[in-house]
């Protein structure tokens, strides 16, 4: 949305890469394990894992740890406005969730009309949300850091092993750093 799509260059893949990859080596493994990835790709890849992937993942495994219990999930579904630009990008689950799909920021990211997929995950976000909130269980397994399931909501949800392996071996013995953004 910031008008960006389209324009990235290596130049900006390695900035983003030296800037939020696990140092010393986390440029390098980003492209090992994303050999395909252009610079687009790789600058969403190291954003979406140091500001929300990791985080979450590191959370779930130090609460594990503890004896607590998290549920993960990630939202695979594309927003289909702007015919399906925008993927499962950020701020989408919250119309989702809130159940608010004729938001202002439901409209701009689900369209005028949600579909019947958006209504289901819809559903399925907001009861998973009301069944932890009473029960403490969210419906689907918690995460355990030898199973690593983890809830993948898209047109067909499913529960599974953490769908970022590459991204979670990249940054396994590190943890996520506080930055300022520009």
């Amino acid at each position: 949305m910031s008008g960006r799509q389209g324009t990235f260059t290596e130049q900006d893949a390695s900035a983003a890469l030296e800037l939020l990859a696990p140092q010393p080596d986390g440029a390098e493994a980003y492209r090992a394990a994303f050999p395909q990835a252009g610079p687009e790709e790789l600058v969403e890849a190291v954003y979406s894992d140091a500001l929300f992937r990791m985080p979450s993942q590191k959370l779930a495994e130090a609460n594990a740890a503890t004896g607590g219990t998290s549920y993960l999930f990630e939202l695979r579904w594309t927003a289909p406005a702007l015919g399906g630009a925008l993927g499962a990008c950020h701020s989408l689950d919250v119309p989702l969730a809130f159940g608010t799909l004729d938001s202002p920021v439901g409209v701009q990211l689900i369209g005028g009309e949600p579909t019947p997929e958006a209504v289901a995950i819809s559903h399925e976000i907001k009861e998973a949300w009301i069944r932890f909130v009473t029960t403490g269980d969210a419906g689907w397994a918690a995460y355990r850091p030898d199973q690593q399931l983890t809830r993948v909501l898209d047109a067909e949800s499913e529960t599974l092993p953490y769908p970022e392996q590459a991204s979670r071996r990249i940054w396994e013995g590190c943890c996520p750093a506080p930055f300022d953004l520009p």
